[in-house]
């Protein structure tokens, strides 16, 4: 350890160079003794060499309590010159110090030395205060003390009597600013406060202030205390009454709040099994205290069934007209769904009551769904309700709790009854196949009772423990996909919603898309008006999607900056600029479109072939590329590829091997050969068993070294004897198609059926090519010279065409 006074640079007169030890959370003010518990090495070290000299040690209050390792910038210039009186050691390594402080000082400067803080220190000469004003000061604060002992328990007689007896201003300071629980802050003011006035005058609006608090706080103390034992007053008193009239045996008189509950069970129209329970459930709340935890738990059970609309129903319109009108206003397109409405519509006018279908609205984001439930309410004049089930995995949150748990209260289904006010809402349940399981039970389980037209009038919530019929209901849900458990599915209606074509996405941003965000972003419709060519270009250039929640973004973006032009414009009261959007302004507002929408490839390729693929979000195109490489036959697939495109892919190379001699190509290109099947966007999983064909073409491209088609696209599935297997999700396929301009689709001839669904105007523009067999597939994919022989060896007979490839179909 360093010796204490060997230092590089001697003090100035009357100053001295000492250990610091910085402090958290505490000032020691002079003519005070405090205990501290020291943890930091380079304070343990100060406090040694403190011991070691004259046990003198400069005590500063850091500036940041939660600092562990302080520099000079973190600690207090002033503090207080102390004296270590004694030191214990912990078993833990920390130390325990007793310190008495002498006197201010002020820190001149930071020494040099590695283990402790050391400094050079001035101590502050304090100006004396013997006036009579400061004397009656110093009284005010003694009578002040006196105050604050009375409210604080923890000031002993001894303590205030010591205090009570200084004579010495800067010493009575000092003690009573010890034993104040002020702040770190006001402290430290007190503490670098130099003349005595001053200090005597802060410490004196200091008390007053925390004798107040204190005061505060012991009315608000008194008050609670006695508002609880009026409480048990009351209570007492109601059952000593209680007790004394039966013994007399009279009949209690009910409370006021019991009398108005009674009144409101009269009034109500409840079924007979509500009726018999809530009057057994209000006998046994008459019977208990007031003031018990079970009392309010029957009080809250008894208002839930006095709050269900169990026999209110509202008026359903009876006018199939008026709401085929409302539909059409509200959707433009949506035939089917708009058709199965007005059927169960007619059907209600026949009958007066009939066990209401479950229709599933299916398709992707953006379609309309949810929008369509609404316009049902709207078209039939019932109350509407909106119920999310994306995420809810607890079965309670349809069943309800019991009432033996805590918190408990019914499910979601009776909670949107009592919102809605009347028992025959229409009620969207949204994202029924977001719903999970987990230990808390099966919610999808749940919903089979509530979707089941035979049971869900006599609906059981665990909370209600009563029947309550929900057969008056008409249930629309709404999901992306079909991924749902088929119990449930068998329960419901399935109305699949596609995607739009670009004209079916024009109509609805003219109809409902462009009015309502010019409403909404606060413009005039009179004075903005969008061309019909900036409106093909939003679609075309800036949204890629099924539905048309991107395009309503993109049509709201360029309403915003245009209403900030127009704030910026209208500082003259007078302006009535118009706006008009055309295809060259939608740039400006938008930016660079992020999409080529509508170009293929310049030059047929070789090897690369257009597939169509159906996603949560709508069809998409899907490039398939396929490289020949000399190597050992190995075969790379690289794409985030999942195993039912693996497997396509290896029948693909079968195919290929077992029609080497008509391909004209080497019987052993695949031991002489790698060969590396790509499907960009790598980091997007991809899967389905609708790519057969698109791989197959894209290899026999690159093995015959024929370039493929660049305005064509396909969809199928392949088997190793080559036969073209139906697929799925045709629609949207055909659509996605169409949004990139091809002009040619191969489809599976068993999907012929599915063509009525598209829309006319999006087939009249794409020639539909029916394939059975792969060998048809190749002469319409792949670009043949004229003169070229290629597949047209008529003396090889195929194992399973029914016809040759100048028989198969195509509709224009």
């Amino acid at each position: 350890m360093a010796k204490f006074f060997k230092i590089s640079d001697e003090p100035d007169e009357g100053n001295v160079c000492i250990p610091l030890l910085p402090l958290r959370d505490i000032v020691v003010f002079p003519h005070s003794v405090a205990p501290l518990f020291v943890g930091r090495s380079k304070s343990i070290s100060a406090l040694a060499a403190a011991m070691n000299q004259d046990k003198s040690i400069f005590l500063a209050t850091q500036k940041k309590a939660g600092i562990s390792s302080p520099g000079e910038k973190d600690i207090s210039r002033k503090g207080t010159i102390g004296r270590v009186l004694q030191i214990l050691r912990l078993p833990d390594g920390t130390v325990k110090a007793m310190v008495e402080g002498s006197r201010r000082a002020r820190i001149i400067q930071f020494l040099d030395n590695q283990e402790f803080f050391k400094v050079e220190a001035e101590p502050l000469t304090e100006v004396d205060a013997s006036d009579p004003e400061h004397i009656a000061v110093g009284r005010a604060i003694k009578d002040k003390f006196k105050e604050y002992s009375k409210l604080n328990k923890n000031i002993s007689n001894d303590l205030k009597n010591n205090i009570l007896g200084i004579t010495d201003l800067a010493r009575l300071t000092d003690t009573v600013s010890s034993h104040f629980a002020f702040p770190i802050e006001e402290k430290l003011r007190l503490l670098e406060t130099q003349k005595i006035a001053d200090r005597l005058s802060l410490l004196l609006d200091l008390m007053k202030v925390e004798i107040e608090v204190l005061r505060v706080d012991e009315k608000v103390k008194g008050r609670v205390q006695d508002q609880m034992a009026k409480s048990q007053k009351n209570y007492y008193l109601n059952e000593k009454i209680r007790a004394i009239k039966k013994e007399m045996g009279e009949q209690d008189t009910p409370y006021e709040e019991l009398a108005e509950l009674e009144e409101e069970i009269k009034k109500a129209k409840l079924p007979e099994e509500a009726r018999e329970k809530v009057d057994h459930e209000f006998k046994k709340l008459k019977l208990m205290p007031p003031m018990s935890a079970e009392a309010t738990v029957v009080r809250v059970y008894i208002d839930w069934i006095l709050s269900l609309p169990w026999l209110k129903t509202s008026e359903v319109a009876d006018d199939i007209g008026k709401s085929e009108i409302i539909l059409d206003e509200d959707h433009y397109g949506l035939e089917k769904p708009k058709e199965r409405i007005l059927e169960y519509l007619a059907v209600q006018l026949l009958i007066q009551k009939i066990k209401g279908p479950i229709l599933c609205f299916v398709g992707p984001p953006g379609v309309g769904k949810t929008s369509l439930a609404k316009s049902v309410a709207r078209a039939t004049g019932r109350k509407y309700i909106r119920l999310s089930l994306g995420g809810v995995r607890d079965e309670a949150e349809i069943r309800g709790h019991r009432r033996t748990y805590i918190g408990s209260m019914p499910g979601k289904i009776i909670q949107s009854l009592k919102k809605a006010g009347v028992n025959n809402p229409v009620m969207c349940l949204d994202e029924v196949d977001k719903m999970s399981m987990d230990f808390r039970g099966d919610p999808s389980a749940a919903l089979l009772e509530v979707l089941d037209p035979e049971q869900n009038n006599s609906f059981n919530d665990h909370y209600l423990d009563l029947d309550y019929d929900l057969s008056d209901i008409l249930f629309i849900t709404t999901a992306n996909t079909l991924d749902i458990p088929l119990p449930l599915q068998d329960r419901m209606e399935i109305i699949q919603l596609s995607g739009y074509s670009e004209y079916e996405k024009y109509h609805i941003a003219d109809k409902f898309l462009l009015s309502k965000q010019i409403s909404v972003n606060g413009l005039d419709g009179n004075n903005i008006r969008f061309t019909p060519n900036a409106v093909h270009k939003i679609i075309q250039r800036y949204t890629r999607e099924a539905g048309v929640r991107n395009l309503e973004r993109e049509i709201a973006s360029i309403c915003r900056k245009i209403a900030r032009e127009v704030v910026n414009n209208t500082k003259d009261s007078q302006d009535t600029t118009s706006y008009k959007v055309t295809a060259n302004s939608v740039v400006k507002f938008l930016g660079p479109p992020p999409f080529k929408h509508g170009e293929i490839e310049k030059n047929d390729q070789i090897g690369m072939v257009t597939g169509l693929a159906w996603t949560k979000v709508g069809g998409e195109l899907l490039s398939i590329e396929t490289l020949i490489m000399p190597g050992k036959g190995e075969l790379i697939l690289t794409g985030t590829l999942g195993d039912v495109m693996k497997e396509s892919a290896r029948a693909a190379v079968s195919y290929v091997r077992s029609r080497s001699e008509i391909l004209q190509i080497d019987n052993e290109f695949y031991n002489k050969y790698d060969i590396h099947i790509h499907v960009p966007e790598g980091a997007t999983p991809k899967d389905g068993p609708s790519a057969g064909i698109a791989i197959c073409t894209s290899l026999v491209s690159a093995v015959t070294k024929r370039s493929a088609r660049r305005d064509l696209a396909m969809t199928g599935e392949i088997t190793l004897l080559g036969r073209v297997l139906p697929i799925g999700g045709l629609k949207e396929k055909i659509l996605a198609a169409h949004r990139g301009r091809i002009k040619k689709v191969i489809i599976p001839r068993e999907n012929e059926k599915d063509l009525k669904d598209i829309p006319s105007n999006v087939l009249k523009q794409i020639e539909i090519i029916f394939v059975e067999n792969m060998d048809e597939v190749l002469p319409h994919a792949l670009v043949i010279s004229p003169g070229d022989k290629f597949f047209t060896n008529n003396d090889i007979k195929l194992d399973i065409m029914a016809d040759n490839v100048e028989q198969s179909t195509s509709i224009n």
